[in-house]
């Protein structure tokens, strides 16, 4: 395994559509093990609940989120990024993973939420997502699966299936702050 390069705007490939995965590649080495890496690599970053392909230089319609997204709560949208760090330390959260995904239901309740990115580092905004979402995909053994999600992993949902439209969520957020600027601000 191996924890990779978390690529960062303004590289091409983030702005990129990618391409499925033939479904009888799924359970290829070269899948597996992008899928293995992706994983090690989500768990080394200190702040963080979802990855997808093209952050990591793969022009695939794969991303992961980790379980942490369900079980995360908010308070009015802020995080403690120090305890955050303690949290995610405190435990090896498992990922799911969506491989050739579609969303193919959002509700039209939205949400202003906050919101930043792997790829566009240190750097937050609030973007408007649905409330609700379900996907369709597969999973790395190759099965199909739908999913219905709310809050943070509905969240979560929507943004990295934005990556695999070549989409960064700082096109369409607004009151974009640098983490040291907010920092400064809570003080």
């Amino acid at each position: 395994m191996a924890i990779l390069r978390v690529l960062q705007e303004p590289e091409k490939i983030l702005r990129q559509a990618t391409k499925e995965v033939p479904i009888e590649e799924i359970k290829s080495d070269r899948i597996q093990w992008l899928i293995h890496d992706m994983s090690d690599t989500l768990h080394s970053i200190d702040i963080g609940i979802g990855i997808a392909a093209p952050q990591i230089g793969e022009s695939l319609r794969i991303f992961i989120i980790s379980e942490e997204a369900e079980v995360a709560r908010r308070s009015k949208g802020k995080v403690d990024r120090e305890q955050y760090r303690k949290h995610k330390a405190g435990k090896k959260w498992k990922h799911f993973v969506f491989i050739n995904p579609k969303l193919i239901r959002v509700s039209k309740e939205k949400n202003l939420v906050s919101e930043g990115c792997l790829s566009v580092d240190k750097i937050f905004g609030e973007i408007s997502r649905s409330k609700r979402a379900v996907i369709e995909a597969y999973n790395e053994y190759g099965r199909k699966f739908r999913r219905s999600a709310s809050g943070l992993f509905a969240q979560a949902m929507q943004h990295e299936t934005d990556h695999l439209s070549g989409v960064l969520f700082i096109d369409t957020a607004i009151n974009l702050k640098k983490l040291e600027d907010s920092e400064k601000e809570k003080k």
